[in-house]
């Protein structure tokens, strides 16, 4: 399953689509959630180093703020694995957005020459911003839907047809 989960997440950032409308957090929140806690982190960053040998790679510095970003929406994923209902996997989905926008626009500004390094220039810097969280937050809720309700709908599927074996041998 860890293998199918990165190769789903490469082919989903490589193909066209809105900028920031990516898998990464929801998997790495699905991840924290479901999957054992190395594959957990393992996952969605192996989908980024993949899929930026082929996209490219900019300053190392907001890269890695990009890294870390995921693996701490793993480690918010890991929370939700005991305390699993829609308002976690929603919160979950709305947090990672949120720290997401927060650590890379920060580190955007603090190791970029886009803006002045000062109060006005971080404003501006997460002001510019907007516009992508608002993509980033409809990925984030489009894949964690996704990737949550598939899980979801097959392990429900499975549990009924359980329970009809054992009815029927009864």
């Amino acid at each position: 399953m860890a293998y199918f989960l990165i190769v789903l997440a490469v082919i989903l950032r490589l193909v066209p689509h809105m900028p920031n409308f990516a898998p990464i957090a929801a998997l790495a929140l699905f991840g924290g959630a479901y999957l054992n806690k190395k594959w957990a982190i393992i996952i969605p960053l192996a989908a980024m180093f993949i899929s930026d040998l082929y996209i490219g790679t900019y300053s190392w510095k907001i890269m890695a703020s990009v890294y870390i970003s995921f693996a701490l929406v793993g480690l918010i994923g890991m929370y939700i694995r005991n305390h699993k209902n829609i308002f976690t996997v929603a919160g979950g989905a709305l947090s990672g957005s949120l720290l997401f926008f927060v650590i890379t626009n920060f580190a955007v500004w603090a190791f970029g020459s886009m803006y002045t390094h000062n109060l006005s220039g971080l404003f501006s810097c997460y002001t510019a911003a907007i516009p992508f969280f608002r993509a980033t937050l409809a990925g984030d809720v489009f894949y964690t839907t996704a990737f949550f309700g598939s899980y979801e709908l097959v392990a429900l599927l499975a549990r009924k047809r359980e329970e009809a074996k054992l009815e029927t041998s009864v």
